[in-house]
């Protein structure tokens, strides 16, 4: 008998929802920066043990959307969770247990809805547990998730550290439906590698650049090619929204767009496990985070 699930991963930004998927898969599917809104679109893995396929989406930060690119973002969440098995909500714990609070308004409206129309289980995810000075501050949060009556179980872990992920496997592999898997048991995502090359380059971005450059930035994978002999080539487009984010994005002598360069091709590479030779070229769009055709055109 087997068994197979789909799992969406949901929360504020920020709460580690892509660190807890790269933790669950043991690879580096989806970006990880200090800086929250990074994951733009739903990223999917696959994990495959113990005759329990668990197929995750790791969605964007929900947020009250400013742009249309943000609009779209949470349109993603929506459909994710109009059409998941299981439900995993990760928390802020150190921020919840520092504001009192479990839920937003807005969290709790969506988590709310979701329930008027549905039994599909939801999982609360105590997630940072090692930034707690004392694991029993977070037991008033486990209280109000037993008083809300949204939650079916929660779980405290630390997805930076991969403390108790195997735990929140395991009670989402007993909540899995049986079924026969839907993918191939080795498969880790159905996404090309065009997308995971892309949201390196974002990663990397984010990582060097501050203020709202890295969230005004778009990355296009224009050409992507594996010679029989030598490194892959890979040529993208960076779309930046302003001449001044070009400028910075470039740098003085294009030190700055070297840098970024060096860093994704060798976290490309370490991805591909395979040789890369990387060309970058930085374009301005105005204001194409609110223009419907140019978010079509780079694939929101």
């Amino acid at each position: 008998m087997t068994k197979c699930a789909h799992v969406a991963i949901i929360g504020r930004p920020n709460a580690g929802k892509s660190t807890l998927l790269n933790a669950i898969l043991g690879e580096h599917l989806s970006i990880v920066t200090p800086k929250p809104q990074t994951t733009r679109r739903s990223v999917l893995g696959i994990h495959t043990d113990n005759n329990t396929q668990l197929i995750f989406v790791d969605t964007p930060g929900v947020l009250r959307p400013r742009y249309r690119l943000q609009k779209a973002m949470m349109q993603y969440v929506q459909e994710c969770l109009e059409s998941t098995d299981i439900i995993c909500v990760v928390i802020d714990t150190p921020k919840a247990v520092e504001h009192d609070g479990l839920l937003d308004p807005m969290m709790e409206g969506l988590l709310k809805s979701v329930r008027s129309r549905s039994k599909v289980p939801i999982i609360l995810v105590l997630n940072k547990m090692d930034a707690l000075p004392q694991s029993k501050l977070a037991l008033p949060l486990v209280e109000q998730a037993r008083q809300s009556g949204l939650f079916t179980k929660s779980v405290a872990i630390s997805a930076s550290q991969g403390k108790e992920v195997d735990d929140l496997v395991r009670v989402l592999q007993d909540l899995a439906p049986e079924s026969v898997y839907l993918y191939d048991e080795d498969q880790l995502s159905t996404l090309p590698q065009r997308f995971f090359v892309a949201e390196l380059i974002r990663e990397v971005i984010f990582k060097q650049l501050r203020q709202e450059v890295p969230y005004a930035t778009a990355v296009q994978v224009l050409e992507f090619t594996e010679p029989e002999v030598g490194p892959f080539h890979i040529t993208a487009d960076i779309t930046v929204e302003r001449d001044t984010q070009k400028i910075i994005m470039i740098g003085k002598g294009g030190e700055q767009l070297k840098r970024i360069r060096m860093e994704a091709q060798q976290a490309i590479a370490d991805h591909l496990q395979h040789g890369v030779k990387l060309e970058l070229f930085v374009k301005v769009r105005a204001d194409w985070r609110n223009d419907r055709a140019q978010l079509a055109n780079l694939g929101y």
